[in-house]
């Protein structure tokens, strides 16, 4: 014979949803809740992770690893494809990229005249 379980009380929250409550403080005191800091986004998604030249920057695809586990990500092939071996994996990689990106829609310029992500990462290939 299986015995049900009475529902848990709801927990009484002793700050609204985005603030934590301050060490020290008693309930309903004034100042007793602060606001939480709010969460950073990944480092790929944000400035810091991507590259002024194009593409992303190390610290970017550190980033990226860490929230896709599994994924081979890497930084960008920077040289010059007449420095390159003929059949290398550097050479590869770049034509496969260069292959992929160059069919991609969308402007290589901005409305106001500047460059698009999309041909700085070009650019940075060397497409």
């Amino acid at each position: 014979m299986a015995y049900k379980q009475e529902p848990k009380s709801p927990v009484l929250k002793r700050c609204w949803e985005g603030y934590s409550p301050v060490p020290g403080k008693k309930k309903e005191e004034k100042g007793s809740c602060a606001k939480s800091p709010a969460k950073k986004t990944a480092a790929w998604t944000r400035k810091e992770g991507k590259s002024e030249t194009g593409g992303l920057n190390q610290k970017g695809v550190d980033a990226y690893k860490r929230d896709n586990p599994g994924s081979k990500l890497q930084t960008a092939v920077t040289t010059k494809p007449s420095k390159l071996k003929k059949g290398s994996k550097a050479a590869k990689r770049r034509k496969s990229f260069c292959a992929r990106m160059s069919g991609m829609p969308g402007p290589m310029k901005k409305p106001n005249g500047e460059p698009t992500r999309k041909k700085l990462a070009l650019d940075k290939w060397n497409c």
